[in-house]
C-alpha cells in the first residue's frame, strides 16, 4: 500500500471519528439525554457542586467536541487522538455501571462486553488517527 492511500485512509478516519465525536457532544446539551448520562455516573463518583453528574456530562460534552475538532487540525492531530482515547477509558466506567442496570437505562444500556469490545474498537481507532 502506497503513503498516498495510507494517508487518505487516515484522513477519512479522522473525518469520521470528528463527526462522531463532535456528534456525540453536542448530545450531552440535549436536557432528556444529559439527564440520562447524568444517571449513568456511578453512585461512588457523584458529588455536588462542580462535579455534580451534569456538570460531568457538559464538560465530557466539551471534550469530545474539542477532541473531534482536534482530530481536524493537523498541529493538534496527535494530541487529540490520544486524549480521546483516554477519555474513553475514562467514560468507561459510567458505561459499565449502566450495563449493570439494564433495567434502569433500557436501551442505552448496551451489555458489558460488546461495550467494552466497541470501546476498544474506539480506544484503537483514535490511536490510529493520532499518527
Amino acid at each position: 500500500m502506497d503513503a498516498a492511500a495510507v494517508e487518505l485512509g487516515q484522513w477519512i478516519l479522522r473525518v469520521v471519528l470528528a463527526l462522531t465525536f463532535i456528534g456525540m457532544g453536542v448530545t450531552h446539551f440535549v436536557p432528556s439525554v444529559a439527564r440520562t448520562m447524568a444517571a449513568m455516573i456511578p453512585p461512588i463518583l457523584r458529588t455536588r457542586g462542580l462535579a455534580s453528574p451534569r456538570n460531568l456530562v457538559y464538560f465530557t460534552g466539551v471534550c469530545e467536541i474539542a477532541g473531534g475538532v482536534g482530530l481536524l487540525i493537523p498541529a493538534l492531530q496527535f494530541a487529540a487522538g490520544i486524549a480521546l482515547a483516554i477519555f474513553l477509558v475514562a467514560v468507561f466506567p459510567a458505561n459499565a455501571y449502566a450495563a449493570s442496570h439494564r433495567e434502569k437505562f433500557g436501551r442505552a444500556a448496551i451489555p458489558f462486553w460488546p461495550r467494552l469490545a466497541g470501546q476498544l474498537v474506539l480506544i484503537a481507532l483514535c490511536i490510529l488517527a493520532a499518527l
